[in-house]
């Protein structure tokens, strides 16, 4: 199987790479936040503290959420399918199609088949079985991806910053409104981020070998901007659980309203912090994916 010149080896080795990496992501997420006493307790720490000022920001997260019907995601979509169809670029527009749709269905059916033990931490939710991974990040995120991958150089890293910044707050909205706690939205990400890489080893297969990439499409600056703020926020998240896990190990309910805040704004900071990092991991990749010259 022959792959054009100008990705390289390299690229398809970075790809897999990226692959590999973010699904032993997702399966630590999944396996600490689901499946230990610990892990469950901060999450539920973290989805009680959202009680703390909802009010003031009741009908804000309601908007983003609400914003998310069935025809909104279909027209999305077709947005992005149209353009890259208008820039020339069919085999872009399948592979973002595909990102889409497999990203979201890989979400429902982990959804609804991964199990959810009882340690008796959260038991007003425990009849509603597993949430992990949300579908409302899913969609969001893998919306922002997909528009980065189609969008023109000039305008991708406007583009990658208006992503992250919607894919985040649709994560922490979620978390706000009490649907999700965040490792349903962290593994969220990791899921779009897994089909972002295998969506570009595709692309690089159906791209014709005389593409040339350019370098000055890179987008270094931003995407190590993106990247150093989301381990930031990812590193702050680690410090709000260490701090917790220091404290009384008690029900979350029992909690006063500071263990409770920083349990939340520690949820939420994890949440912005990962979308960020993915992000950064498109914008390094994303010009010898999708090259100016499409040959």
């Amino acid at each position: 199987m022959r792959v054009r010149d100008t990705a390289g080896r390299w690229t398809v080795v970075w790809l897999v790479v990226l692959a590999l990496a973010q699904t032993a992501a997702l399966i630590t997420v999944w396996r600490t936040a689901v499946h230990t006493e610990l892990g469950q307790w901060f999450d539920t720490v973290a989805l009680t503290g959202n009680r703390i000022g909802q009010d003031r920001i009741d009908g804000l997260v309601n908007r983003i959420l609400n914003a998310m019907s069935v025809a909104a995601l279909l027209a999305a979509t077709a947005v992005i399918g149209f353009i890259a169809l208008i820039r020339g670029r069919v085999a872009l527009a399948v592979t973002a199609t595909l990102l889409i749709v497999g990203a979201n269905l890989t979400t429902q059916a982990l959804k609804y088949s991964l199990a959810r033990p009882d340690f008796g931490i959260d038991p007003q939710r425990i009849f509603a079985g597993n949430s992990l991974p949300s579908g409302h990040a899913t969609v969001a995120a893998s919306f922002a991806v997909a528009l980065v991958l189609v969008l023109p150089p000039t305008v991708r890293v406007l583009g990658a910053l208006f992503g992250t910044g919607y894919a985040a707050a649709v994560g922490v909205a979620t978390l706000s409104a009490g649907w999700h706690r965040p490792s349903d939205a962290i593994a969220a990400y990791l899921v779009v981020g897994v089909w972002t890489a295998l969506g570009g080893l595709a692309l690089l297969i159906m791209q014709r070998e005389r593409a040339e990439a350019d370098p000055g499409d890179a987008h270094r600056l931003a995407a190590v901007l993106l990247g150093a703020g989301g381990v930031l926020a990812v590193v702050a998240c680690g410090l709000a659980l260490a701090w917790l896990a220091d404290g009384p190990r008690v029900a979350p309910n029992e909690l006063g309203r500071r263990p409770l805040f920083v349990g939340y704004a520690g949820g939420a900071a994890g949440i912005a912090g990962t979308m960020g990092i993915v992000m950064a991991l498109v914008l390094v990749s994303v010009h010898r994916l999708v090259p100016r010259n499409a040959g």
